[in-house]
């Protein structure tokens, strides 16, 4: 089931993006449940609480705060939900970018092109939940898109994943239990015992450490080097494919 929310201080917008999301669910067979804000710091609350919509209908001129403001403060806590802003104004189709937003939609919205919006936002949220992890930290509950984590170290009982954009979420837990999680899936990496890294962020791989894109060296243990390179070429070109 598709979660959506949707966020505008102009209530018959509300009422009309709730029938045509009603006319899509009749038309393509599919579950949808929608949750309605027309005040943007009523919806902030709910994500703080730990709500976490697939898809955020959002305005962006509001009374209080503009919606892409609100989207950043979503950022902080959602990397995965697909914002598509729904707006009277092109002025800020430019500013969406930031928040890496889904699409920019002026208004009016007609069905046909709703409903193509619809299948391809659809779509990639289910790409999304397959590769999602949910953590608890003290700010709640965030979401994390597996594909914009670098690596993940333990410090103690506290895991601390390091994403794209320099952005840092801690959580408390295990990197055995994360690692059992994430070994699952071809492009995750344990070169050391507190570390899991995204190979797709891998610089270069010398004896002593694995360099990743952001020049963060994470130690190898002696020994260990052919081991973490092999893995690496293995996933990189495939294990066909003749290394240099």
């Amino acid at each position: 089931m598709i979660k959506i929310a949707l966020c505008d201080d102009d209530l018959s917008v509300l009422k009309d993006t709730r029938l045509l999301i009603e006319q899509y669910c009749a038309k393509r067979n599919q579950k949808i449940v929608c949750a309605a804000f027309c005040n943007p710091l009523e919806l902030l609350a709910e994500i703080e609480k730990g709500m976490r919509p697939d898809i955020l209908f959002l305005d962006v001129l509001m009374p209080g705060e503009n919606g892409i403001c609100v989207a950043k403060e979503i950022r902080q806590f959602d990397d995965t939900v697909k914002i598509i802003f729904l707006t009277s104004s092109s002025e800020f189709a430019v500013d969406s970018y930031t928040v890496d937003a889904f699409y920019y939609q002026l208004k009016p919205v007609y069905p046909e092109h709703f409903f193509r919006l619809m299948d391809a936002v659809i779509s990639e949220c289910r790409k999304v939940r397959q590769g999602s992890l949910f953590m608890r930290g003290k700010s709640g509950i965030t979401r994390i898109d597996l594909r914009k984590l670098k690596y993940c170290e333990v410090n103690g009982h506290t895991l601390i994943f390091h994403l794209e954009n320099e952005r840092i979420v801690k959580s408390a837990g295990s990197l055995d239990e994360l690692y059992g999680k994430l070994g699952q899936l071809e492009n995750f990496l344990r070169p050391h015992r507190s570390y899991v890294v995204n190979m797709e962020y891998i610089q270069s791989i010398s004896y002593k450490a694995v360099t990743m894109d952001d020049m963060t060296e994470i130690p190898i243990p002696h020994g260990k080097c052919s081991e973490i390179k092999k893995r690496y070429l293995e996933y990189t070109f495939g294990e066909k494919q003749g290394f240099i």
